[in-house]
């Protein structure tokens, strides 16, 4: 049996030897992260106080709104100063948590982009009853098992991995906790947690991604039975978003796991902060830019007709699209 020592404080790599980009990082980083929670932030208060927003689609794009903001915020501050400092720690506890919390949020938007596509499908194949089967109560439930669900799995990723001996290593060669390269760093055998992050990988990002896949299918074929090219235009412009934001996500993913492995470390580090970083401000911009609702009730908040509340449109939630 080989002496087990306890790690009470990790030292992050990130690009030690390239101080000069690190601080490029930090600016653009910077400024990326605040877009970020400004966009979203103003998406889940539109949400809030614009009647015409009430409806199950801007809850769920409040519920991804408020995920894009925590994901972000699980890491990046702590990273930023990082990027300013020449010998980055972290504490075992908080490596922890920050581990935990990545996970659970990067599960929790695949399971809310297919709520988001049921929804759409609902909306555009079965509009008679919309109001009826997407009542609040539903879709209250719906965003809690979506939370629910991601972060019961995070937790369990996270005793299986702490569970693990650890023999004193605590050089994580990445900008933040993430749990490969936490794994790496395990005396034992980690044969179980490589088949449990595969199951949940193929459980809570394939099975999403199949369920929108079959969402659009069927609201595809909908709409090609729609006689007329208005009808054609309305519903494609219910779907457009959603289905950009699902294309830059699962994008991205594909990208990230997919593509050849880098010959520079550091290279395939950049890409994965960029990821993390970039992909959640990309939403607010993209519903801000497709969706003439969010843009009205945008210019409304501008002209302080939301705060005096004289907005006199009804919950868009009424009708099917």
């Amino acid at each position: 049996m080989a002496n087990w020592t306890a790690v009470t404080k990790y030292v992050l790599l990130g690009l030690r030897e390239h101080h000069n980009l690190e601080m490029v990082l930090f600016v653009l980083c910077l400024a990326i992260y605040s877009v970020n929670v400004l966009g979203n932030s103003l998406l889940i208060g539109l949400s809030m106080l614009d009647p015409r927003l009430h409806s199950p689609m801007y809850f769920f794009l409040s519920n991804l709104s408020l995920m894009d903001i925590c994901g972000t915020s699980s890491f990046v501050p702590l990273m930023l100063v990082d990027f300013l400092e020449a010998r980055k720690t972290f504490s075992f506890p908080g490596c922890a948590l920050q581990m935990y919390l990545t996970l659970a949020l990067g599960s929790t938007e695949c399971l809310l982009l297919a709520m988001m596509a049921y929804d759409r499908y609902v909306a555009i194949c079965q509009p008679l009853g919309y109001p009826e089967i997407m009542r609040g109560q539903t879709c209250v439930r719906m965003a809690v098992l979506s939370w629910g669900t991601g972060s019961a799995n995070s937790l369990l990723q996270s005793l299986l991995t702490w569970s693990l001996p650890f023999c004193g290593r605590n050089i994580i060669n990445h900008f933040f906790c993430e749990i490969l390269a936490v794994l790496k760093l395990a005396c034992g055998d980690i044969s179980l947690n490589a088949l449990m992050l595969m199951v949940a990988t193929a459980v809570l990002t394939l099975a999403p991604l199949l369920l929108i896949c079959l969402s659009y299918i069927f609201i595809l074929a909908t709409i090609l039975r729609v006689p007329s090219a208005a009808g054609w235009h309305k519903a494609f412009s219910t779907c457009s978003a959603h289905i950009t934001v699902v294309v830059v996500f699962y994008g991205t993913i594909s990208f990230m796991y997919f593509k050849p492995k880098a010959k520079n470390p550091d290279l395939d580090k950049i890409i994965s902060l960029f990821y993390g970083v970039v992909t959640p401000s990309l939403n607010p911009i993209i519903y801000s830019l497709r969706n003439a609702e969010v843009k009205a009730a945008a210019i409304a908040l501008l002209w302080g007709d939301l705060l005096s509340r004289k907005m006199s449109h009804p919950p868009c939630c009424s009708s099917a699209l």
